[in-house]
């Protein structure tokens, strides 16, 4: 969009068009007195990339105009490997790109937050925001409801493999779970989804696209943001950078800060806030030193078991291939059908490793492709599918810091991954859950054989973990909520000794909920809506 003919400033400025900021700038530009600028370093959502769902394949593998494709410090815990950190980029943000699994956690993942001083954030509080932004499509009740901007969708046409894995997992005793968000986590079955007829429903299209009509809401994409520029301790606007160069959006009431776990904490670091040390390592004037901004990442660390098979008529297809197969595209943008429309990890399930264990501490993603080291590692003419386990409140935790002052430069992401031996055995233990589910006679017909098979030692195990285990995609916390000495936002979400300022998105999470996180962050925006709206209260 063309930044030369820019109003003078806004009501509200928001940074980051993604999972967050697209639920923002639709919220609050739905009262018309007040004006909303949304900012977006990335593109619009316009392309078929992000809109079939099977394309994530071609999108997440890959730098590219959707992808940020960060990577991490080398990790000592992943034998000196770089962790892969995709993130989307565009309006929509990592809804662009992420396999639209639609799930909230456990419910007592909420009850901690609360637990550690953040009022108004306990199951009971945030319930009520999950169900507004939800348009169910099997109906409501206490646990969902219908109506809201973002659609939830059962998997229009799940590929047979997937529902030999929910089988699978009830022969190796593991109960069966038809709606991982309702009274029950635990258990195995097929996920819901965030698509609309067969295409991806991200909070672009479900939130932005219809605000985007408004005459008090203006989207900017392709636009940069350099660092926030303030009127004593008030925010008061952001620099940035667009196609014809830099200039500042001013902000009259607040600016929200929605650009994700890495990239929030670097905007807030890179204009004066943060860990003053670090500030001043980098020669950037300490506005205000907030030791905690950066710390506290966490993520999901998770090992992928690869599974080969003789059936070349289920598995296998790239997404070249299957656009090339007569009918199937056509099948899709007419009725969306098909097998387009997979979202590739169409099963999984909750479970627990030790029977003492008060919840689920493991997640499984049952995925219909033979995926190796994130689909970039290509195994041409071979067959199968893959089974994700993950620890879902891993003990180890990581830090974003920065690489110098200039805003082009990635973040530095050191996630810490395997440094607490307690998810390590955790791993172990997944794993043996995944050899026995996937061992189970329902795979018969599939003659399935493990690529990377290890002895049953344990320590034999733990190498074999070490050395492919990485991240599912849910980083977290780095701008954590709270009221002690290292939280950078309070329960209301404002940046602690700065005025008119907050954040919005995945960073602020205090621990990390034991489920995939877009929902999750969905909610936080919706809640944040009404914070923003009630003012400055105590």
């Amino acid at each position: 969009m063309d930044t030369n003919s820019r109003p003078a400033g806004f009501d509200y400025v928001i940074v980051g068009g993604g999972s967050a900021g697209s639920v923002l700038a639709a919220r609050l530009s739905e009262q018309p007195d007040v004006s909303v600028c949304l900012i977006e370093s990335g593109p619009p959502d316009d392309s078929m990339l992000v809109r079939c769902p099977a394309a994530l394949a071609a999108v997440v593998p890959r730098r590219g105009k959707y992808n940020w494709a960060f990577e991490t410090v080398p990790q000592a815990g992943l034998l000196g490997r770089r962790g892969y950190q995709p993130r989307g980029r565009g309006l929509g943000g990592s809804s662009l790109i992420n396999a639209m699994i639609y799930t909230r956690g456990h419910h007592s993942d909420y009850d901690d937050w609360a637990a550690l001083g953040n009022r108004g954030w306990g199951h009971d509080d945030v319930l009520p925001y999950f169900r507004r932004a939800e348009n169910f499509e099997r109906g409501g009740d206490n646990w969902h409801a219908c109506g809201g901007p973002l659609n939830v969708a059962a998997l229009r046409d799940p590929n047979p493999a997937a529902q030999a894995f929910v089988a699978a997992a009830q022969q190796a005793g593991y109960p069966y779970n038809d709606d991982f968000n309702g009274r029950q986590q635990e258990g195995f079955g097929l996920y819901h989804v965030t698509q609309r007829d067969g295409i991806r429903h991200s909070t672009a299209r479900a939130y932005l696209r219809p605000a985007m009509a408004r005459n008090n809401l203006t989207v900017w994409t392709d636009t940069q943001a350099l660092q926030l520029m303030f009127d004593g301790t008030r925010a008061a606007g952001v620099r940035c950078r667009g196609s014809a160069g830099d200039f500042t959006i001013h902000a009259r009431r607040e600016v929200v800060l929605c650009a994700g776990a890495f990239q929030s904490p670097q905007i807030l670091m890179l204009s004066g806030i943060g860990p003053g040390d670090e500030l001043q390592r980098h020669g950037i004037p300490v506005r205000h030193h907030l030791a905690g901004v950066g710390r506290n990442l966490r993520d999901h660390i998770d090992y992928i078991s690869l599974y080969k098979t003789h059936d070349n008529s289920v598995f296998g297809l790239t997404l070249g291939q299957a656009l090339r197969v007569p009918g199937m595209l056509r099948a899709w943008r007419r009725d969306g059908r098909g097998a387009l429309t997979t979202n590739f990890a169409e099963a999984g399930g909750f479970a627990r490793t030790r029977a003492d264990l008060e919840r689920p501490d493991v997640q499984f993603h049952f995925l219909i492709a033979f995926s190796d080291d994130h689909g970039r590692r290509r195994h041409f003419g071979r067959y199968g599918v893959s089974c994700h386990v993950c620890v879902l409140r891993p003990k180890s935790v990581g830090r974003l810091t920065l690489a110098g002052a200039d805003p082009m430069l990635a973040p530095v992401i050191d996630p810490n991954f395997l440094a607490a031996q307690e998810d390590v055995q955790t791993l172990i233990d997944g794993y043996r859950m995944t050899q026995s589910i996937m061992g189970q006679s329902a795979f018969a017909c599939y003659r399935l054989q493990e690529v990377h098979l290890s002895g049953m030692d344990d320590k034999d195990v733990e190498r074999m973990i070490r050395s492919r285990a990485d991240s599912i995609y849910h980083p977290v916390g780095t701008c954590r909520m709270g009221a002690d000495p290292l939280a950078v936002v309070d329960d209301r979400l404002r940046v602690r000794g700065v005025a008119g300022l907050r954040v919005v998105d995945a960073s602020v999470m205090p621990t990390l909920i034991g489920g995939n996180t877009n929902a999750p962050t969905i909610m936080i925006a919706e809640k944040a809506v009404d914070l923003i709206r009630q003012g400055d209260v105590a």
